[in-house]
């Protein structure tokens, strides 16, 4: 799979990620890491664990969540 972000550019590029919310393959250069938390139903609650997990967008939806 290539990156699309780099396709549209007319470039090449090896994607090694696909974007959590579009689903778009991603190069090292466009993909886009963040923080988040993790829940589980938990009894009659919710239990948050202590370390968060890896969250990797495109460029395009990292700008729509901010």
């Amino acid at each position: 799979m290539n990156c699309y972000d780099c396709l549209t550019r007319q470039e090449i590029s090896a994607a090694v990620a696909v974007c959590t919310r579009c689903g778009a393959g991603l190069c090292l250069d466009h993909a886009h890491v963040a923080p988040q938390m993790v829940h589980e139903a938990a009894g009659t609650g919710r239990s948050t664990h202590s370390h968060n997990a890896r969250r990797l967008t495109c460029g395009v939806c990292h700008e729509a969540e901010i």
